[in-house]
Parts: C-alpha cells; structure tokens; sequence
C-alpha cells in the first residue's frame, strides 16, 4: 500500500474508533452536560522526537471515555492585536470546555491556524502558557494564506479527553 493510503486508512480507523467512543454531549432530558468521569494524561517527550519550543509536548498519551472536539475557534475583535485576539480565541475555547464540564487540563491536542504564521507565532507561544497545563497538550501550528471567515488571521482548535 502506497503511503498515502497508508496515512488514510490510519486517520479513518482514528476517526471510526473515536466516534465509536462515548462523546460529549448534553442529556436530551435535561440540557446539562454528561457526567465527567477522571481521565489521565501523561506527556511523551522522547529523545529522538524533542520539543521545538516550549509550550507543548511531543505527544499525549490520554485515557478516558469521552471526547470533546472544539470547532475552530477565533477572536471577537479582528481589529484588535494578535495577543488580544488569540486571549480572545482561547476565551472562547475555554467555554466551550466548560459548556463540556472540563479545562485546559483535560485539552490533549491543539491546532493553529496563522495568516501570518512568523509573524504571530512567538506571541501564540507566549500566550498558549498562560492558558495550558502540563503535561503540555500535542501541537500543530500551520501557516495558511486565508481562513474561512474574511479578515480572520488566527483559528484554534481543540480536543479533550475525560
């Protein structure tokens, strides 16, 4: 099998398993959210695969039943500057994590999204650790000529386990 297919069959059995799992999802009965049960997260930091920078780990190994994915998120203010707008976007995430009942501690991956990734990415660093916890959650920053919404410079994703 050629490696993309390889990398395809791998993410569509990821996806399958996870949404086989129980999901974050508010009770028809009542609208409160699920009961969250204690999950684990532990960092893998190897030798042969080391931080770029501090702020994430190389990998997450987590353990729980529950799944909570954040749609991209962005800032409320376009205008304003970009360490006001990730604040913002990470404001944002955090009520989505808490519409959920979790945190940041329970976050095991977040992806970026950058207009202008050299310019925005010493100050997406800076700020992620104000927000974070350790072990840090898996990281992926990518750069992109555009988002989905005009004038959007910056979009974050999440997900949490618990």
């Amino acid at each position: 099998m050629t490696e993309p297919n390889e990398r395809r069959r791998f993410v569509t059995g990821t996806i399958a398993g996870l949404a086989g799992g129980a999901l974050a999802a508010l009770s028809a009965e009542n609208g409160q959210a699920a009961e969250v049960k204690e999950a684990t997260r532990v960092g893998l930091d190897p030798s042969a695969a080391p931080s770029a920078d501090s702020g994430y780990t190389p990998g997450i190994m987590a353990t729980g039943s529950t799944v909570v994915f954040v749609s991209g998120q962005g800032p409320k203010d376009y205008d304003a500057d970009m360490e006001t707008q990730m604040r913002q976007t990470f404001d944002r995430i955090e009520e989505v994590l808490k519409e959920a009942g979790v945190g940041w501690e329970n976050v095991v991956i977040l992806r970026s999204y950058f207009v202008h990734m050299h310019r925005d990415l010493p100050v997406y660093r800076k700020v992620r650790k104000d927000y974070l916890k350790k072990p840090y959650p898996a990281s992926t920053a990518v750069g992109t000529p555009e988002l989905a919404i005009p004038g959007l410079e910056i979009e974050i994703e999440a997900v949490a386990v618990i």
